[in-house]
């Protein structure tokens, strides 16, 4: 029987008393209290089911729920008996910083203090009770939208002892979405305030907090060791590399198709579902798919990149944008479907994702952009401290898809993605000239991180850069970089996939005055003399081509300024 989808729902309650779609994922109630760890966090991409089995974990122990077994009945955890002798039994805290997307630290500051007074505001009922001093009424109102750092660290910490002294047990914290300002804060370049003023919150909350029974935090990243999660040394992290609750956020391959045939899918849709939504990997359960995206197609049968809309991914645009030029040529391996294996340390500092070259590879996998198709470290790595390396590829079509329109993104207003590549093949060296340097005096400040363009930079950044703006033309084109030839190793040959189309060979140098160059006249020379000498074009014609169909370029690069001469 066909089930009413609610896009965008994320309140438990509201789910089950209207009978709307649901996966059970019940499970991790039971998981999570037999566990026993003190403070959990558990990481996982966006739009994986956090908040909602945030709001569920609350409706199942807060007090504020009791005796709602209607809820629970004909789910998992329900089939428990000892289990259900805690459904609404607990005071519970339960908040979400997803909503915390300010610019600056002033306003994160400003939203954070004014969620904590809401939810004091909904207990100002509490301390008219006579067991509440006057001094205690008097801190109470003073958690404020103006309140200091010192009163906000403990706003929560002193919320959960009266929460404790009215109803007589301990606390439960529910915390969604902790990172979401520290996203926010690394992209807009405040993280250095927010972190101070966040690990004060944390530290009196999770750890120093006398009246905290149990804790959850759920987020994107493990951000830890020199950021605010550091002195939590209670702290149970579940990333997505761990088997722990690896079933209870996405939605597994048997759920998906039950789900598929009870909405009527035929097994052709399935397939197709398949390729474009799963691929997730947490821990060792393989088959993980996009629940966001599942249910937009359960609701509207059509596929589409519903994950990729939801978010700007403006913090993997920019770790992508100013990432080394290695970094780029990775990248395009993974966007033409290959691998690349890479160091990765799944605890993301975010103020080393400027110099860590590696930081993004990090992100990538914890943001679910890529997939681990194994892990390759040896013992030995491990006995060192060494970070594992992991062989990894993009992780669905979907998520292939919304790169491409990312990289796209970067150059549509220069207009110059389809010129550019339109001019290389047609020969015409005055549009790739115009085409280039427009682009390069647009947009070198987002490929440089905003430092001073006119410094030297390396030839593989340019490359990179070339390759960004040919990237439409892998439908048409082989592409290849640094690859042998003749008598040395060539920087871009593009050979036609279709028989007559002319093929091309790039090859890019920067002005060096220690190449007796006086100016770019001279390094495009040494560009072109070079593809003669080696004899780029041996592959090429080995392959069939005719020699007058291989365009011939030479890339002479300084700074901000580029001369592209044909041979």
């Amino acid at each position: 029987m066909k089930q009413v989808i609610a896009i965008g729902l994320q309140d438990f309650e509201s789910l089950r008393m209207n009978n709307r779609f649901y996966v059970d994922k019940t499970s991790l109630i039971r998981d999570w209290w037999n566990g026993g760890d003190t403070v959990t966090l558990i990481t996982r991409p966006r739009r994986f089911g956090k908040t909602l089995n945030m709001s569920m974990l609350n409706c199942f122990f807060s007090n504020k729920y009791a005796n709602r077994r209607e809820l629970f009945e004909g789910l998992q955890v329900w089939e428990d008996a000892d289990l259900r002798k805690q459904q609404g039994k607990w005071p519970v805290i339960f908040l979400s910083f997803a909503d915390i997307k300010a610019v600056t630290f002033e306003d994160t500051k400003a939203s954070l203090n004014q969620l904590i007074t809401r939810l004091y505001n909904d207990y100002d009922w509490m301390m008219k009770d006579s067991r509440f001093t006057d001094q205690d009424r008097d801190m109470f109102l003073s958690v404020g939208m103006k309140m200091d750092a010192t009163l906000a660290a403990r706003s929560l910490q002193n919320l959960c002892v009266w929460l404790e002294k009215y109803y007589g047990k301990k606390v439960l914290v529910f915390l969604d979405e902790y990172d979401t300002p520290l996203q926010e804060a690394y992209i807009y370049g405040f993280l250095d305030d927010l972190v101070s003023y966040i690990r004060a919150l944390f530290n009196a909350t999770f750890k120093t907090n006398p009246s905290l029974e149990r804790g959850i935090m759920t987020g994107i990243t493990w951000a830890s060791k020199e950021s605010i999660l550091s002195d939590l040394n209670n702290l149970d992290v579940v990333t997505t590399s761990s088997d722990k609750y690896a079933g209870a956020f996405g939605f597994t391959e048997e759920e998906v198709f039950t789900a598929l045939n009870q909405q009527g899918f035929t097994e052709t849709e399935k397939e197709d579902v398949k390729v474009w939504y799963d691929g997730f990997t947490f821990g060792s359960m393989t088959d993980i798919y996009n629940p966001w995206s599942v249910t937009n197609y359960l609701d509207k049968g059509k596929l589409d990149t519903y994950w990729a809309n939801t978010s700007s991914n403006s913090l993997i645009g920019k770790l992508l944008r100013m990432g080394e030029p290695e970094i780029k040529s990775q990248f395009e391996i993974l966007l033409k479907g290959g691998e690349v294996t890479v160091p990765v340390d799944e605890q993301i500092i975010y103020d080393q994702l400027d110099t860590s070259p590696d930081a993004v590879w990090s992100l990538l996998l914890a943001t679910g952009y890529l997939k681990i198709i194994h892990n390759i470290s040896k013992p030995e790595a491990v006995k060192t401290n060494q970070r594992p390396l992991y062989t990894m590829a993009l992780t669905n079509l979907e998520v292939k898809l919304m790169f491409e329109q990312m990289v796209e993104g970067w150059f549509a207003r220069t207009g110059g993605l389809s010129r550019f590549a339109k001019a290389m093949m047609q020969g015409d060296v005055r549009g790739m000239n115009r085409y280039l340097n427009d682009i390069m005096l647009t947009t070198m400040s987002f490929f440089d991180g905003g430092k001073n363009p006119s410094v030297k930079l390396p030839e593989n950044f340019y490359h990179g850069l070339v390759l960004g703006l040919l990237a439409e033309t892998s439908r048409e084109y082989m592409m290849t970089s640094n690859r042998e030839s003749g008598y040395g190793r060539y920087d871009v040959v593009m050979e036609p996939k279709e028989k007559g189309k002319p093929a091309a060979i790039l090859e890019f140098k920067v002005f060096d005055t220690l190449d007796d160059e006086k100016g770019l006249e001279d390094t495009v020379e040494n560009a072109l003399r070079q593809i003669e000498k080696k004899k780029y074009e041996i592959d090429l014609l080995n392959r069939g081509i005719p020699k007058e169909n291989i365009l011939r370029y030479g890339f002479a690069f300084r700074g901000k300024e580029c001369l592209i001469r044909k041979q």
